[in-house]
């Protein structure tokens, strides 16, 4: 276990343990919905089902591509993209090949990656008992002002590792029983990931691949990984221009490019697919982060999902803003958000007909989900 962690233990880490914890002896927890204790009848059977698989019948998408050498295709057109780097709708075109940075700070091909381990502050449906196989990378091109990850996507924390390092990672996650392979931030890696993944999916890999994005994403990436993401998790941050270029670095094309990629992403996987004890395995799960003063623009951004999107797409929206970083620099976000301001912004998704949203209400059954009627 020496290797559990890598030299960065963040906050996002020790919510997310100090949770499982609370679970584990039977405490309700504010930082998730707790699982049900495991008992000797509700134990899983097979070494199918501790995976998170409705059976042998199950194989992740990428599989395919890994086994008639397409996997290996999309990696080396996009390794060869860090040349003049294009991973990002930045486009910074810094040659990351010859060891330059571009804005999200990735020095040249170096693979640096802040921790990994099951995680059980993910949304339930990611994490069920086995926990969420989290491999959280550091920088990051959207660079925002309020992130609460900030000494990671910002300051680089964490050990350079190789792709042969990263694919071990994966392959140590599924022995621990994690129900997938959850790459956080993982936009100007994209070249490492899908190698170490073609690595590791060569040694046995089977647990379905999420990608967690900030949204930021270009059409032609996500063409790329068309037939190897089982499970997008994007941010839908802001409605207006303006305020992504305030508060993420000049990223005005955020809202534009972010609603292009969430369709494409829909497009790719469609809607989300469970094994019979509730974990997801394929889909589209949507976050948004409700921000004070309606700077992300929430009730617009309910509107446009529920013009566009299946009404039962799964929406998490997420209550727990709090400045961080350098929010305490902008008056309109220096605060936590309002029980008012939180509560307007479910009660218009609910009025738009969206009936998929997530809640962290400790006693919810096996899906953490609000019916249309129901109070938080």
């Amino acid at each position: 276990m020496d290797d559990f962690f890598l030299k960065k233990f963040t906050r996002r880490d020790f919510l997310g343990n100090t949770a499982k914890l609370c679970c584990l002896i039977g405490m309700s927890s504010v930082f998730l919905p707790c699982t049900e204790a495991t008992s000797s009848n509700n134990e899983p059977k097979t070494e199918v089902e501790k995976l998170g698989k409705t059976g042998p019948e199950f194989e992740p998408v990428y599989l395919k591509l890994h086994k008639t050498g397409e996997m290996k295709k999309r990696w080396e057109k996009l390794w060869a993209m860090m040349a003049s780097c294009q991973l990002c709708p930045r486009k910074c075109g810094e040659n990351r090949l010859k060891g330059r940075s571009g804005v999200c700070r990735a020095l040249g091909t170096e693979l640096v990656i802040s921790s990994y381990h099951p995680h059980f502050g993910e949304e339930k449906p990611l994490v069920g008992r086995g926990g969420s196989g989290t491999i959280f990378f550091s920088h990051c091109n959207l660079r925002c002002v309020f992130c609460q990850n900030w000494e990671i996507s910002h300051l680089g924390a964490g050990s350079e590792k190789t792709i042969n390092e990263l694919a071990g990672m994966m392959l140590r996650l599924q022995e621990q029983g994690c129900h997938n392979i959850n790459f956080v931030t993982p936009t100007h890696y994209s070249p490492h990931i899908l190698k170490a993944l073609d690595a590791a999916a060569a040694q046995g890999l089977r647990l379905p691949v999420v990608y967690n994005t900030s949204g930021w994403e270009r059409l032609e990436i996500l063409t790329l990984l068309d037939g190897i993401v089982d499970i997008y998790l994007p941010d839908f941050k802001y409605w207006d221009s303006a305020m992504s270029a305030k508060f993420s670095a000049g990223a005005e094309s955020y809202p534009e490019i972010t609603r292009e990629a969430i369709l494409e992403m829909n497009r790719q996987v469609g809607a989300a697919e469970f094994t019979r004890q509730g974990i997801m395995q394929r889909g589209l799960l949507l976050r948004h982060l409700v921000m004070p003063n309606n700077t992300s623009g929430s009730e617009k951004i309910m509107d446009w999902l529920a013009e566009n999107l299946p009404k039962d797409t799964y929406v998490n929206i997420m209550s727990q803003y709090s400045p961080a970083y350098r929010a305490y620099d902008y008056p309109e976000i220096s605060r936590r958000i309002t029980g008012r301001e939180y509560q307007r912004v479910v009660q218009r998704a609910k009025d738009r007909g969206l009936t998929n949203l997530l809640s962290l209400r400790p006693e919810s059954p096996l899906f953490p989900l609000l019916a249309c009627g129901d109070k938080l």
